[in-house]
């Protein structure tokens, strides 16, 4: 017997900055199992070029990968390796920090809407201290699927099991199998997806308002869903809806600005080398 998921528990992202004074909104879960391997969300969303025009100047990262993702908008990365990408309209990056990174993530535009999200995911212990890794993903390499009765679903990383076939993500080499999709609809469309009982499952509303379950999930709030083998998602209006599912990763979390790691220790670790300068040496 096939077990639908319904809403465990609805996240509203609150609003704050980063970097140089960027606006965003932000769902933190470094604490909640629920949500693993996701540890957060960001949001940002502006038609101010002030709210992000000091972008993220070079910074540190260990022990996670992000997933960003651009909507709306172009920004530039460059770290410390000598990777330099592009983040266009429709396109995402990847970064597996690994034992460290310094990069920056930096607006190329100059005015305009800007629409675009950054994933934290975990890593396993196991590959909190090997070398880091990038890759971007330009907008014609994401998966789209465009359907009269779902709309359009891209799919920036892992598998997304629909009812009749299977779409993978150009990111599959996540330290976990997760997957990350953007699904945008109009009302009285709706999606039924597959997954593995033991994943955890989250949407987050991004635009518009959708049902779970005959729930109603609005713009800005995070589902994150009980246990199942089928998420159904119905919209109500013109949605935009970011659909997370991955395999939790069931060890502890320690988190410190941009470290996060399996205890106190390995983040006073962490803290010392940056201030050593040992991530330049990586």
């Amino acid at each position: 017997m096939t077990t639908l998921r319904e809403i465990r528990q609805l996240i509203p992202a609150q609003p704050t900055s980063d970097g140089d004074g960027v606006k965003i909104r932000r769902i933190a879960g470094f604490n909640n199992a629920a949500l693993s391997p996701f540890l957060m969300v960001d949001e940002l969303k502006s038609d101010q070029r002030a709210d992000y025009v000091g972008g993220f100047p070079p910074h540190p990262h260990r022990g996670i990968e992000t997933l960003t993702y651009m909507i709306q908008g172009h920004f530039q990365h460059r770290d410390h390796m000598g990777n330099v990408g592009e983040l266009r309209s429709g396109g995402a990056q990847w970064m597996a920090a690994g034992r460290g990174v310094i990069h920056s993530e930096m607006p190329i535009m100059q005015d305009g809407q800007l629409l675009g999200f950054q994933i934290w995911i975990n890593q396993p212990a196991k590959d909190k201290m090997i070398p880091a890794r990038y890759h971007d993903y330009q907008p014609e390499t994401i998966t789209e699927l465009r359907d009269e009765s779902i709309g359009l679903v891209r799919v920036l990383a892992g598998n997304l099991n629909l009812k009749e076939q299977t779409l993978t993500g150009p990111l599959t080499q996540t330290g976990v199998p997760a997957m990350v999709a953007d699904w945008r609809s109009t009302a009285g469309q709706e999606i039924e997806i597959t997954t593995r009982s033991t994943d955890n499952t989250m949407v987050y509303v991004y635009q518009g308002d959708i049902e779970i379950r005959d729930k109603a999930v609005r713009q800005g709030e995070m589902a994150v869903m009980t246990k199942g083998e089928l998420l159904q998602l119905v919209a109500n209006d013109s949605s935009g809806v970011l659909i997370f599912n991955g395999q939790p990763i069931n060890e502890p979390v320690v988190h410190y600005g941009p470290f996060v790691m399996n205890s106190v220790q390995e983040i006073e670790q962490a803290i010392n080398d940056f201030n050593n300068g040992v991530f330049e040496t990586y």
